[in-house]
């Protein structure tokens, strides 16, 4: 099987990270995106600018490709938007790659060749099979490994407190975003200013939806803006502030503390909707488990999490926690509730390895429903497991990362109760990207930014 490509399932940055390490070992990936460009899911949030710099968004082996062709590396300082990543750093990775890349095409189903998941004969000594849809038909790619980097951006969390969309959710879609909206569109900023806008949610996405609706709000004094939090409190949800050892990161919460302190953000903790009705005037209210409600609202901003498709991955044999939905042995390294960005310990194949031979998740995906992720996590993920594929065990076991510290305490798992002191993050809620949570594009220096 070592004459056959490992598959690479997501041109996202961690996907992509992964080819070139890939090549840089000497073996073949085949990198298999759904959508029509590298950075698909980050061009969705392309007003948004991620609160890592330039200089923890490259993976070494992506800028040794990249400048063997001539590429310069931004400035290590700068603190890119969605739209800067994509066109300066994704797609010209994607280029070098070469036909390497497949766009169009998703991956729809992950076997071992002739065996269900079932199937103990013979099983170690097939290769994979790939599943695929194209507009060209269907396909199926034979493979010796398969890295899923396809990260959550297509799953987020619903609006219902229990994990599946409240009643009435579905009926109410045309009131409701599951992403931060771009309120430097005129269009889109016209959807919400004036009107009374809910926003649902703890995590870094939510902060930014906050601080740019709060400056919607100074425009035009009728704007009223309320946060709906499932927490007891707001506890830790404002972050580290100046103890964030990311500087933007700690300005996005220092911003969002601000805006609620003046009053042009009414706060909500312990509400869990369950329900959406529609009032007999046209608008929303929303009704929570223990029949509180908020009434009179035009639009809902649900920023709430996202979780992995792990539909297509049915027929390989996967051991994930039963909490988190990430690899058993990772996810005691990243539980919300007792860990921060800066005290994830390194990991990398030993921690990513299921029972199915050389069936890997990455990036986002690998961390389950947990937040914080960071690109620098998904780019060591990578390089570890390209070194054990290429044999090089001991290059493989060797994972040094060390991440910034978020000051931060509480975990997105504690609802009911105050935060705890020394604990976790305060659960961010997006993306595939893999970069780190931050704000709308504009903000100063040292600038706010809302997507991993």
């Amino acid at each position: 099987m070592v004459e056959l490509p490992v598959v690479v399932v997501g041109a996202g940055p961690v996907g992509l990270a992964a080819a070139a390490e890939l090549v840089e070992r000497g073996l073949e990936p085949l990198v298999l995106e759904r959508g029509e460009q590298a950075g698909a899911a980050v061009a969705q949030w392309h007003h948004v600018r991620l609160f890592s710099r330039w200089a923890e968004l490259v993976d070494p082996a992506a800028r040794r490709l990249l400048e063997a062709r001539g590429w310069t590396h931004p400035a290590h300082d700068e603190y890119p938007t969605g739209a800067d990543w994509a066109t300066r750093y994704l797609r010209p990775l994607a280029e070098a790659l070469g036909d390497r890349v497949r766009f169009g095409a998703q991956v729809v189903g992950v076997a071992r060749r002739g065996r269900d998941r079932v199937v103990d004969a013979g099983r170690d000594s097939q290769p994979l099979t790939v599943h695929v849809r194209a507009a060209s038909g269907e396909e199926r790619i034979t493979a010796r490994a398969v890295v899923d980097a396809s990260g959550t951006w297509g799953s987020p969390n619903p609006l219902g407190g229990d994990g599946f969309p409240a009643v009435g959710e579905a009926t109410a879609a045309d009131r409701i975003v599951y992403r931060v909206p771009n309120l430097d569109d005129g269009v889109v900023r016209a959807r919400y200013a004036g009107r009374h806008v809910v926003v649902a949610g703890s995590g870094h996405s939510a902060l930014t939806a906050l601080v740019a609706l709060a400056g919607v709000a100074e425009e035009e004094p009728s704007t009223r803006i309320t946060w709906l939090l499932r927490r007891g409190e707001v506890g830790a949800a404002f972050g580290g502030g100046d103890a964030d050892q990311l500087p933007a990161r700690g300005a996005l919460g220092s911003r969002a503390k601000a805006a609620v302190e003046s009053g042009r953000i009414e706060v909500v903790p312990g509400f869990r909707t369950e329900a959406v009705e529609h009032a007999t005037d046209g608008r929303l209210t929303l009704v929570s488990s223990d029949g509180h409600e908020v009434s009179g609202v035009d639009e809902v901003v649900v920023l709430t999490g996202f979780r992995p498709d792990l539909s297509w991955l049915s027929e390989v044999r996967l051991e994930l926690d039963a909490t988190l939905q990430a690899p058993v042995a990772l996810a005691p390294l990243i539980d919300p509730n007792v860990h921060s960005c800066g005290t994830v310990y390194p990991h990398g194949v030993t921690e990513l390895s299921h029972p199915e031979p050389n069936v890997f998740l990455v990036g986002m995906k690998s961390y389950g429903r947990a937040p914080t992720f960071l690109a620098l996590t998904g780019y060591e993920q990578t390089r570890s497991i390209a070194a054990a594929l290429a044999g090089d065990h001991a290059a493989a076991e060797l994972v040094e990362l060390v991440l910034p510290e978020t000051g931060v305490c509480g975990g997105g798992g504690l609802v009911d109760e105050p935060a705890r002191e020394g604990g976790s993050c305060a659960a961010p809620d997006d993306s595939s990207a893999g970069g780190s949570c931050g704000a709308p594009a504009e903000q100063p220096s040292p600038p706010l930014s809302a997507t991993r």
